[in-house]
């Protein structure tokens, strides 16, 4: 399966800080009709993602009934990105994470 969306960059100040996307709902119920043939524990979702020319794997978090895509460093300063920023993000699921 392959998406794509637009979403803001946020910041979650936890005890593991991390920077996010967050899947819009539409999107959101098609992840989870697929989850149960994909995910490997605890709803995580193993993709392959993609914002501007920039690739790599990781897995959308469940939370609050939504799905989100953490973005990793080396991705926001490769791609010049803040809190904020609007991106647009493709996925695809099932990549290995």
């Amino acid at each position: 399966m392959e998406m794509e969306f637009t979403g803001e960059i946020w910041f979650w100040r936890g005890p593991a800080p991390w920077h996010f996307v967050t899947v819009p709902d539409e999107q959101c119920g098609e992840l989870e009709a697929a989850s149960s043939l994909v995910s490997y524990g605890w709803g995580m979702i193993p993709v392959n993602a993609r914002i501007g020319r920039t690739d790599w794997t990781t897995s959308l978090w469940p939370k609050d009934g939504r799905y989100i895509v953490p973005i990793k460093t080396v991705v926001r300063r490769g791609e010049g990105l803040e809190v904020g920023d609007t991106v647009t993000v493709r996925l695809t699921v099932g990549g290995a994470a």
